[in-house]
């Protein structure tokens, strides 16, 4: 054997080196296909082509003008922008792809300053403009509009807000809806399907299967309105929020009516007290929603991975697939255990977010700037999560005959309807009746009683009639009370 047995170990090829490049996380690398769509809205290609689109938009506005608030252009002097030159600015954020991410990061790598370099980046096309409108063209000659009066902040704030809404509505909420609706779906198929319920892990009043998943799909619905209405806040009002820049440059105009204007015409909705930095709060109200909805979802999976368990749940299997390396019979809840790992991960960095971004020292700390570059992560984790839920529940059958079996063996569960159908009769005065939930306990707890013993019992206790008999048809399976009724009814 070698002194030194590395010497004889081959050197490792370096894998950072390999193009293209290898992702460092599972987001961009294992799981980048149920995760792509957010790169349209929440990567850094993303952030700066919203920073394209947030300056061109104001350079417009400062030609254009505002109506009802200035009487022609913002700045005066400004040229009056034609239908042509305002759609060959609003072409440069609709057409940044590859080769312009690489240009702008190759300004970015001279300026060392991200927004910087978009402004030098739009420059360049306002240069660029003659060869696409003809020599007349009035852009080469508003150079210096881009970001006029903006700090970096004012250009940040709108881009991160258009971003984040992007992602919600055209991405996260239309999946976190497809899986609700799923949900609410399969409540409705299984509303009927007696269950036994389990309380502290034990066995309690029996219920349907609907209606426990009715509970869940209600719980998503209504964290799914509030991400729905929720708000998206933005400002521009420059270095310390003081439009200090503004008024001195152009003094008698209306800066907070423009401001509001553009900010409005973004669709979104204007903040009008800030420091440097816009608050954040709507960010941290709207990641609390998200994360809220993800706990209800973990809920969702640790409870349908316990039916698994049970089974009352069968999983489909498929085909070629591989459950256990070494057990061949196993079929393994991994999509819902996947979920259950990516919800906490989205939530901790949810959680971390919405903490993190309300706080800001004095009139400005860049804490902020390196924190919302994981926005993407926070909601990649959830859409992944959202994902495999979907996956694992198209993939369950419910076991009927087994939730039933499970019923039958557990008839002391009537002790409850029992001794409150003797309270009953005590109130209206039938003699016999007392001290009914400690007869029942004696008669029940922590031993099985099948249904001869318990209809013994009840028919030994001078009850009515009609109840006696009601009592004596019931069954576990029967004692689902209004469980199917309240799917039907209030399932939104």
């Amino acid at each position: 054997m070698p002194e030194n047995p590395a010497a004889d170990t081959p050197a490792r090829v370096s894998l950072a080196e390999v193009t293209p490049p290898i992702a460092l996380g599972p987001l961009d690398g294992r799981y980048r296909a149920a995760v792509a769509p957010l790169v349209d809205h929440l990567s850094e290609a993303a952030l700066n082509r919203e920073r394209i689109h947030v300056e061109v938009e104001w350079l417009i506005t400062l030609c254009n003008g505002v109506p009802g608030v200035t009487d022609g252009p913002v700045v005066p002097g400004a040229p009056h922008l034609s239908d042509a030159e305002v759609a060959y600015l609003r072409r440069i954020p609709a057409t940044f792809g590859a080769d312009e991410i690489a240009e702008l990061g190759a300004i970015e790598r001279e300026t060392v300053h991200d927004v910087k370099a978009v402004e030098y980046f739009v420059k360049r096309r306002l240069a660029a403009a003659p060869d696409a409108l003809g020599s007349d063209t009035v852009l080469p000659g508003v150079g210096e509009l881009v970001h006029f009066a903006c700090t970096s902040e004012d250009v940040n704030n709108l881009s991160y807000a258009l971003m984040v809404r992007g992602a919600v509505e055209q991405v996260w909420l239309p999946a976190a809806t497809a899986l609700a609706d799923q949900l609410a779906g399969m409540a409705r198929e299984h509303a009927d399907v007696p269950m036994l319920s389990r309380t502290h892990g034990q066995p309690a009043t029996p219920t349907t299967l609907g209606k426990e998943l009715a509970v869940l799909a209600h719980r998503l619905r209504r964290q799914l309105r509030r991400v729905g209405s929720a708000e998206y806040l933005g400002k521009l009002n420059g270095a310390t929020g003081t439009y200090g820049a503004h008024t001195v440059a152009v003094p008698g105009v209306d800066w907070p009516a423009v401001s509001k204007h553009f900010v409005e015409g973004l669709g979104l909705t204007w903040n009008p007290l800030t420091t440097q930095i816009e608050s954040h709060d709507w960010q941290a109200e709207l990641y609390s929603d998200v994360a809220r909805f993800n706990r209800i979802l973990h809920n969702l999976a640790t409870d349908v991975w316990t039916y698994i368990s049970l089974g009352f749940f069968t999983q489909i299997p498929v085909p070629g697939a591989t459950g256990s390396s070494t057990m061949p019979h196993k079929v393994n809840p991994i999509r819902f255990e996947n979920a259950e790992a990516n919800l906490e991960i989205s939530s901790a960095l949810l959680d971390t977010l919405a903490s993190t971004l309300v706080t800001s020292r004095l009139q400005r700390d860049l804490t902020d700037s390196t924190t919302q570059r994981n926005i993407g992560p926070a909601f990649g984790h959830s859409l992944l999560a959202i994902d495999n839920v979907r996956r694992g529940l198209k993939a369950l059958a419910a076991n009927a005959d087994l939730m039933a079996a499970d019923l039958d063996e557990n008839w002391e569960v009537l002790g409850e309807p029992i001794q409150s159908a003797m309270r009953a009769a005590s109130v209206a005065g039938v003699p016999g009746m007392e001290n009914p939930y400690e007869r029942l306990k004696d008669l029940t707890r922590g031993q099985r009683v099948d249904a001869a013993r318990l209809r013994e019992f009840v028919a030994g206790l001078g009850l009515p009639d009609d109840v006696a008999q009601r009592l004596a048809d019931l069954t576990p399976a029967a004692y689902t009370g209004l469980a199917s009724r309240l799917v039907a009814d209030y399932l939104d």
